[in-house]
């Protein structure tokens, strides 16, 4: 039985589907919208929720504060790092020595130079930070039986695909609009995954069962810039955007201006200066370790015009059909 923590939401919904062949429990906080035959809802914060059944042979921990916005702060490293820890306690208390843990890019810090798995670690956020927090407990437990006990552990660079709402949605929903300006020069490249082949990298992991500590990087390839993506989008939704530039600094500024705002108003705006400057960083990651071991089943650019046909072109064409239970 492989048991999912955190699984109603967008990558937790399409691993459950590609899971299909397996006995899959899930828990979660959140009700799941396909899944409910499958769930349970708990919350990792609770360990009175964390009994896990003794048929458990995997359990695949996606559950996590990811959002850049989250008050408080504290909430990341309750979630992040004690969540994990309860989890970790439980699956000993079951006997447990299988574990596939997402953790983030964000790890690695801003505009650091295409960093593989060695790269040490420099975060810039509270999420980075709580998510190299996370890792290091793991590290810790994984040493208290390294000669039974299977850990992957999976950085993925920004994820986007089909009913995802988060920052690479807004950005297709503002190049489609035709209402999109560049912030910068638009050359900085960006990594970028797709839900469905993230998923397929998990499926492989618990297929091949790796006896050890393992870290891998996740991103398709190749890193596109702002300014490809951006005509790759043109392209596909047949537009032509006005080839305007708003400066860094300005840009910035503008994001201060809505965190101060947002402080003020008690309201969550989609601009703020962690944005503007995620936004315009590099944010390019080497991912040859897990891509010499395992082949996705889309291309980036498939993924891409999947998610826009899904989301702003014609629903009908590009249908998601999850199994039924």
């Amino acid at each position: 039985m492989i048991q999912i923590i955190g699984g109603s939401g967008f990558v937790g919904s399409f691993l459950i589907n590609d899971l299909k062949d397996f006995d899959v429990q899930n828990l979660d906080k959140n009700p799941s919208p396909f899944f409910n035959n499958l769930s349970n809802l708990g919350n990792i914060l609770d360990k009175k929720k964390l009994n896990f059944d003794k048929n458990v042979s995997f359990v695949v921990h996606l559950a996590a504060e990811h959002r850049d916005d989250v008050l408080p702060k504290s909430l990341y490293y309750d979630v992040n790092v004690n969540g994990t820890r309860n989890v970790l306690e439980a699956m000993d208390s079951a006997g447990i020595k299988n574990l596939i843990f997402t953790s983030s890019v964000a790890v690695y810090g801003l505009n650091k130079s295409n960093p593989d798995e060695n790269h040490i670690l420099d975060p810039f956020n509270h999420y980075g930070k709580s998510k190299s927090q996370a890792e290091s407990i793991i590290r810790e437990w994984y040493k208290n039986d390294p000669q039974n006990k299977s850990i992957t552990i999976i950085r993925p660079t920004v994820i986007f695909g089909e009913r995802n709402r988060g920052n690479v949605y807004n950005l297709f929903k503002q190049i489609s609009s035709g209402r999109f300006i560049m912030i910068g020069n638009g050359e900085n490249s960006k990594s970028m995954a797709y839900v469905r082949n993230i998923t397929s990298f998990i499926k492989n992991r618990i297929e091949k069962k790796e006896i050890g500590y393992n870290v891998y990087n996740y991103a398709d390839k190749p890193d596109y810039s702002m300014q490809s993506l951006t005509k790759i989008i043109e392209k596909k939704v047949k537009i032509k955007l006005a080839n305007l530039k708003i400066p860094y600094s300005l840009g910035l500024l503008a994001g201060y201006f809505f965190d101060i705002l947002s402080i003020l108003t008690k309201k969550k705006y989609s601009v703020s200066s962690v944005r503007i400057k995620k936004f315009c960083a590099t944010t390019q990651f080497n991912s040859d370790k897990c891509h010499s071991l395992f082949e996705a089943p889309f291309t980036l650019e498939e993924g891409i015009n999947k998610t826009l046909n899904y989301e702003f072109l014609n629903k009908k064409q590009d249908k998601i059909e999850f199994y039924s239970e």
